[in-house]
């Protein structure tokens, strides 16, 4: 062992190392017993208060680690710099301390999300404003959360000296780096735009019922960058947070989850109306899935065999609505079946006869 190296070793063992260890251990004590007080009269104090009872909550394994790390960090900086190592350990832990910020900011806004959606339930019988609030709350926790760690990040890289050198490295070659980076950041700032303005605008909701190429589904979860929609066939539609901002596509609960269904049904023109439209009546009045606004029949095309029947049904959501048309489509064949069953459609034909040709006088 060579001999700086020695004494680099040995400076360790002096009186004032062992007394800065000293120092160290017994701050990182008290600011470990100063956290378990305070976080026993914070949770005490925050009980009644359901938003600020989960930020502290979430807050607490985060502040275990930053209290100790402010008070080391006060440590280094009052101890003398002739001290081997201490401008390595000042930096170690102003990197930890930093780190330890990021991740109290990240929880403390994931704490407030929690809060916000705890006190709205979506399991009641008219959620929208609830679910409102479920989506707007997520997204803009996500993109708070993003922030919070590119910040800490930027803030890490900052306190290294070779930093200010690729910063300018970058700088003189800004043409070409930006384009590339614009190019390969492009799906991720385009997504954290689509989700803020998802957020605000909100053309979506949790539990909204969609209709996306065709498919019928409920939004299950908007995560940071796609949106999973549940198929009524349990299969799940992964879509990302761009396309909605890109594409047309059916909400059918933006203002509310009540909607109109269709019953069609194709009978013969000689079918009376009237018995149908109370068999319908009757057929909507049995079914609990009917909300009482609309249950009318209507003739909506006459074709060449057989006139077409709509039934415009109302219920309070897609799911009850879809079980009362099939209900009302049900009883209306049934119906026809006992009651009418001459006048179910008909495929009609003219016959004539064909005159005979006269005999051959030859024949």
């Amino acid at each position: 062992m060579q001999l700086p190296e020695l004494t680099t070793l040995l400076n360790w063992a002096d009186d004032s190392s062992l007394r800065l260890l000293l120092v160290a251990s017994l701050a990182v004590a008290l600011a470990l017993l100063v956290h378990a007080v305070g976080s026993a009269l914070v949770l005490r104090a925050t009980r009644f208060a359901p938003v600020a009872a989960v930020v502290a909550q979430q807050s607490r394994a985060p502040a275990q680690l930053l209290l100790p790390l402010i008070v080391l960090q006060a440590v280094w900086q009052g101890a003398p710099d002739e001290i081997a190592l201490i401008a390595g350990v000042r930096h170690a832990n102003a990197l930890l301390l930093l780190v330890a910020l990021t991740w109290l900011g990240m929880r403390a806004i994931r704490g407030v999300a929690q809060g916000v959606i705890g006190r709205h339930p979506v399991d009641v019988e008219d959620n929208l404003q609830a679910r409102r609030i479920h989506t707007q709350t997520r997204m803009l926790a996500r993109t708070a959360m993003f922030i919070v760690l590119l910040a800490g990040l930027a803030l890490m890289l900052m306190t290294f000296p070779g930093a200010k050198q690729f910063g300018a490295s970058l700088l003189a070659s800004a043409g070409v780096v930006g384009l590339v980076v614009g190019i390969a950041a492009r799906p991720i700032f385009s997504n954290l735009i689509a989700g803020l303005q998802i957020a605000l605008a909100q053309p979506i909701r949790l539990d909204d019922v969609l209709i996306i190429q065709g498919e019928w589904g409920k939004v299950e979860e908007i995560t940071g960058t796609y949106v999973v929609l549940k198929i009524w066939d349990e299969r799940r539609l992964i879509i990302p947070l761009q396309w909605f901002i890109e594409n047309p596509f059916q909400n059918w609960t933006r203002k509310s989850a009540s909607i109109i269904g269709t019953v069609l049904l194709w009978v013969d023109y000689r079918m009376p109306l009237e018995p149908l439209r109370q068999a319908a009546q009757r057929a909507c009045e049995a079914a609990s899935e009917w909300d009482k606004r609309l249950c009318l029949l209507q003739v909506v095309e006459a074709g060449a065999q057989s006139m077409q029947l709509r039934v415009l049904v109302t219920a309070g959501n897609a799911a009850l609505n879809w079980d009362l048309r099939c209900k009302v489509r049900e009883a209306l064949v049934d119906f026809m079946q006992r009651e009418y069953p001459q006048h179910l459609p008909l495929m009609r034909a003219e016959l004539t006869r064909v005159p005979e040709e006269p005999a051959s006088p030859l024949a």
